[in-house]
């Protein structure tokens, strides 16, 4: 069969699997997608198996859908003063910032050298099928320096490199963590001579985005070719002896938040290695009403969370997460008072049928083994009527409990949706909940106040997250037509981080001063350099350590 259709038809479903064991319920694909040493990609026959539900397949193995964050940095950061300070001089040289975005648009001035050449090492492009696949992958076309100058040359150079970046936000993110000076609009990266590698993710496919609900405007990305990406550029940065930052502006609410998640897992195999560091966006989900803590005294029957539904949405989804040993049941009351009653099921589910509501309700229980025995309640809601719906949680031990709810990102819901009393924290989005890769959240470098979106920690298990905040409001990127256009959010100030990032590890392995550096040094070294308030307790949930102070970081080595 050809497995590069199976990648991109809506016919088969994804399954992300540990290497060489067969899922529940799942047959052997024949088409497989090696991802890393402990994770392959199954492509299945969707006419020949079951419907998608978390009843029928395991919850870990359906990718979750990832979407992008909202849109004198550099001198609150205490970049410039590295890139300036005369001994230093530090502007990435030597080293790789991988992407997993939009795109790219190659030909724009601040990606390239002063000669015209390109800055760019390589872009796979997964949405690209006309040209050459990456060595190792099944899918897309990779097109390397040599072929993007050739078509910096041509008359049609998007007839020899076909990559665009219609949306725009991996093109602001990339010139922002890496773009050429422009004096005239006094515009740099933060690290104006890194080599850039861009990942362009294709959609998800429709199947995925009926189950999840996603509106046909939004931008979003499966979790296995997120994972393929990041394999990809590991690969990438081997091939040509480079460290490498890897800058990652997308995110997700689903799942446990503990940092355990497949994705996660990935990530810290590969940032756990010399050389290689992550930087991940807490998200824009602080202010949302996304999120519910639920606290229970020992003897309380049962807590009530409400969520507001409103008008036009088409369906949604919430989890229920709690660490072992705790479970719980739920009971479903619709706005008109009808009931889904409660029912134990340590693992399984139900569909229940709403009659003055017209609206289908599934309840999947599981326990989650890779999440150290947690339990999660998968609740669908399919054409939810308008109103107060009441999800009544009940403990299945009366006892002191503690469980969290999440409801989708806002750009994964197709109208309004939110919990009546929610809770602003726990609302940094998954991956930034992943414990080795430098989790940021973003701040107004004008007057130091938090932006107001930005994600807000701990984890759910209590790691502390973000590390630290960096400029992530009005800052000055790349935009259409050439042009510089201001933009805010945490995926900003994960591409600051990534470019700062850049300048340590080319001072450590480039240049030989720290050549055994790793991803966890390189975050203490900017978790001990970040500047703090004295009126402030620290670690904060929404501040972290502090505010990114490159500067400040190497003052603390040449102390030491």
């Amino acid at each position: 069969m050809d497995c590069e259709e199976a990648v991109y038809s809506n016919d088969y479903y994804d399954f992300i699997m540990e290497y060489e064991l067969q899922m529940r319920g799942t047959p052997v694909a024949e088409c497989i997608q090696r991802i890393s040493e402990a994770y392959d990609v199954a492509y299945i026959p969707r006419n020949m198996n079951p419907p998608l539900n978390i009843q029928n397949y395991d919850y870990t193995s359906v990718p979750k859908c990832y979407t992008l964050m909202d849109e004198n940095a550099l001198e609150a950061s205490g970049i410039l003063r590295i890139q300036n300070q005369p001994t230093l001089s530090l502007k990435g040289q030597g080293v790789l910032i991988g992407f997993l975005d939009t795109g790219i648009d190659y030909e724009n001035p601040v990606f390239r050298n002063s000669d015209g050449s390109t800055r760019i090492a390589a872009v796979w492009d997964q949405t690209d099928r006309s040209g050459t696949r990456p060595e190792g992958f099944l899918y897309g076309s990779e097109y390397d320096d040599t072929r993007i100058n050739e078509a910096l040359q041509a008359v049609n150079p998007r007839e020899v490199v076909p990559m665009t970046d219609p949306v725009g936000h991996g093109t602001f993110l990339a010139s922002i963590a890496a773009g050429s000076p422009v004096p005239e609009e006094e515009f740099t990266g933060a690290a104006p001579y890194a080599r850039i590698v861009m990942v362009k993710l294709k959609p998800a496919k429709d199947y995925l985005r009926e189950f999840f609900f996603i509106p046909e405007d939004a931008q979003a990305f499966q979790e296995n070719d997120i994972m393929a990406g990041i394999a990809y550029l590991d690969q990438f940065a081997a091939k040509r002896h480079m460290p490498l930052v890897i800058c990652f502006g997308l995110g997700t609410n689903m799942g446990s938040h503990t940092g355990v998640s497949l994705l996660s897992s990935v990530l810290n195999h590969i940032t756990l290695r010399n050389g290689r560091v992550a930087v991940t966006a807490t998200g824009n989900e602080g202010n949302e009403r996304h999120h519910y803590l639920g606290e229970m005294e020992n003897g309380q029957e049962y807590q009530n969370v409400e969520i507001n539904v409103g008008e036009g949405v088409k369906g949604f989804v919430t989890e229920l997460w709690a660490r072992a040993p705790q479970r719980f049941i739920v009971e479903i009351i619709s706005p008109t008072g009808e009931r889904m009653p409660s029912e134990y099921i340590l693992s399984g589910g139900r569909e229940y049928d709403f009659l003055f509501e017209n609206t289908t309700v599934t309840v999947d229980y599981r326990i989650t083994g890779i999440l150290d025995g947690a339990q999660i309640i998968y609740i669908r809601f399919v054409n939810p009527s308008q109103g107060l719906w009441n999800i009544r949680v009940f403990p299945e031990v009366e006892m002191a409990s503690v469980f969290h709810m999440w409801l989708p990102m806002r750009e994964l819901l197709s109208g309004d949706v939110f919990f009546v009393r929610s809770n602003p924290d726990t609302t940094l989005t998954v991956p930034a909940t992943t414990i080795v890769p430098i989790s940021v959240g973003a701040y107004d470098s004008r007057d130091n106040s938090i932006y107001l979106k930005s994600g807000r920690g701990f984890t759910s298990n209590g790691w502390v997250k973000p590390d630290f905040v960096a400029p992530g409001v009005g800052v000055l990127g790349a935009g259409p037509r050439n042009q510089f256009v201001a933009k805010d959010g945490t995926s900003v100030a994960a591409a600051i981080t990534s470019g700062a990032v850049a300048l340590l590890l080319e001072w450590g392995i480039v240049r030989g001063n720290y050549t055994t550096i790793t991803s966890l040094e390189v975050k203490n070294v900017l978790i001990r350099g970040a500047t703090r308030d004295s009126k402030r307790i620290y670690p904060d949930q929404a501040f972290g350590w502090g505010l990114l102070n490159l500067y400040q970081a190497f003052e603390d080595f040449r102390i030491r």
